[in-house]
């Protein structure tokens, strides 16, 4: 078990329930995953493709930022980079900020409750160990 705990966070977060979520912070709600501009040079590194290609295919602009798309599955959406044979990211080495700091978000830490319901791997901090 990978029990992560991060400073200032009323919860703990163990990364091996990521495994068999499928993949709840990846969709769901309809929201925006930004890129800066090192992240996006890192996924067009990644996928081999040119920057344009990326703006094109995989971005969409809000307002002064980029955010990745998201695909529409029923009600639900899904980050464009999910790939749901895998229950994984297809970009995972290259993820935005955003994606690896989830769970330890600020909106979360007075919204436990709320985390929870999305993300199995949450569990009270004091089983959780010093990482």
């Amino acid at each position: 078990m990978s029990i992560i705990k991060k400073d200032g966070f009323p919860y703990a977060f163990d990364a091996s329930a990521c495994s068999s979520c499928g993949g709840r912070c990846c969709t769901g709600e309809s929201g925006y995953i930004y890129v800066n501009a090192d992240e996006a040079m890192a996924i067009c590194e990644l996928l081999g493709i040119e920057m344009r290609e990326l703006v094109g295919t995989y971005l969409f602009k809000k307002g002064y930022k980029y955010s990745l798309k998201e695909n529409k599955i029923g009600d639900s959406y899904e980050c464009i980079f999910y790939d749901r044979e895998i229950n994984g990211c297809k970009i995972y080495e290259a993820r935005p900020t955003q994606c690896r700091t989830f769970p330890f978000w600020d909106y979360f830490k007075t919204r436990v409750d709320e985390l929870k319901a999305e993300c199995p791997g949450i569990i009270d901090k004091k089983e959780g160990s010093d990482v």
